[in-house]
């Protein structure tokens, strides 16, 4: 009932009671507070008719470059699903562990959201998954790591994403390297778990092409030089060299690479598809590679590629607000994201009201039975043990040249 209804229903009650039996001043006074008392019960009540959903992303901070993209997308996602209004609430976690989690708090605790969207990064996603799942709300990370919701265990019960794993993208690049004669291969990566994890898959899949590891490096997304790590990479006179790092921090490695006069094959991990990378990293990152999502390269796809009609609609709404040239893989996601949460929420209200540890629960169970969903990625198929759904269709091999992204066709 909405609120001014209570009001004209309430008040002319309480004015034929005063009238009939005048009542003490005391009387009146606890009528007026079981009034209030009611109007307090049902004001839960109406919030229920709102959909809330709540965003932690990496709007300041070393990660900024991801978040912003992602931000910006907010305004594009529908305000109404199924009926019901959405609200959209955004935080920002300075691209830090400890602030990520404490908006995950504040978000589940006292904005009572529905769903989570993010973080941007994996060491933060990650760190996020213990509040979710004892807040019992689904979560929907922008992060590429596999291990955000791998295997789907009773915490990862409630956590999704949408980028790329970074397994797929691991496995591209050795497919890469391989075709192209590669057969020793050194890592740097950032000193966390996006940078730890990466590298495991790239082991991995090198080991499966005959490829050798020969160095393995890491740097913090603060440092200013990485010098000395390039130079231990040199020396072992890698083929190629695989930089696991996000955002335009990632453009450290390659732009010492080239200054030490490095000729070979270089690969980045799918966290630097923004043109804020692609500005820092200027010329250095020419003739360089990257596995990446199909939006970067949708105009040149070809036409019966899953995904391009979907990627170009984005676009062009994100053009529309941004500019030509402003749009990104990390905006993608949130976009994606938000195509998930289109399909499972009409489902979710058959079964409850938004607010509700109910309405969560069937929101979760409709994410996990998404099948069949086109997105500006690829096809999403989720099931209970795979909850990003995407084929090896969602990855386009991209190569940089003079700033711009150039797809690799097979």
């Amino acid at each position: 009932m909405p609120l001014t209804t209570l009001f004209e229903a309430g008040t002319p009650r309480v004015r034929e009671s005063s009238e009939r039996l005048a009542p003490s001043r005391d009387g009146l006074a606890r009528r007026a507070a079981a009034l209030c008392a009611a109007l307090a019960g049902a004001l839960p009540g109406m919030a229920l008719a709102q959909v809330k959903i709540g965003l932690v992303l990496s709007l300041t901070g070393p990660a900024a470059s991801l978040g912003i993209p992602a931000r910006d997308t907010v305004s594009l996602l529908p305000k109404q699903i199924g009926g019901q209004a959405v609200e959209y609430i955004v935080l920002d976690d300075a691209s830090d562990t400890t602030q990520a989690v404490q908006n995950t708090k504040k978000l589940i605790s006292e904005n009572h959201v529905d769903a989570i969207i993010g973080s941007s990064i994996t060491p933060n996603s990650l760190a996020m998954i213990d509040v979710v799942a004892e807040g019992e709300t689904p979560m929907i990370s922008l992060a590429s790591s596999a291990k955000i919701i791998e295997p789907v265990d009773a915490k990862r019960h409630w956590v999704f994403k949408t980028p790329q794993t970074d397994a797929m993208m691991a496995s591209a690049i050795a497919e890469h390297a391989s075709a192209h004669g590669v057969k020793t291969i050194a890592f740097i990566g950032q000193a966390d778990a996006l940078g730890e994890t990466f590298y495991t898959e790239v082991a991995k899949f090198a080991q499966l092409h005959h490829i050798e590891m020969v160095a393995s490096e890491r740097f913090n997304r603060t440092d200013p030089s990485v010098t000395g790590q390039v130079l231990k990479m040199l020396a072992t006179h890698p083929d190629a060299v695989v930089v696991g790092a996000a955002g335009t921090p990632a453009a450290l490695p390659p732009k010492t690479l080239r200054e030490r006069g490095y000729k070979g094959l270089i690969y980045h991990n799918h966290g630097v598809g923004n043109n804020d990378f692609l500005r820092v990293c200027g010329a250095d990152c020419n003739g360089t590679f990257l596995p990446a999502s199909p939006v970067l390269v949708a105009a040149q796809l070809p036409a019966d590629h899953p995904a391009k009609r979907l990627a170009l609609d984005y676009i062009g709404r994100f053009e529309a607000l941004r500019g030509t040239g402003s749009v990104s893989a990390f905006g993608s996601y949130t976009w994606d994201a938000g195509m998930l949460l289109g399909s499972a929420v009409p489902v979710a209200l058959k079964a409850a009201a938004p607010g509700t540890p109910e309405f969560r629960h069937a929101l979760r169970d409709a994410l996990e039975a998404t099948r069949g969903l086109a997105d500006t990625n690829g096809v999403v198929n989720m099931s209970t043990s795979d909850h990003l759904g995407l084929d090896q269709r969602a990855r386009v091999m991209v190569e940089i040249m003079n700033a711009k992204w150039v797809y690799q066709p097979r």
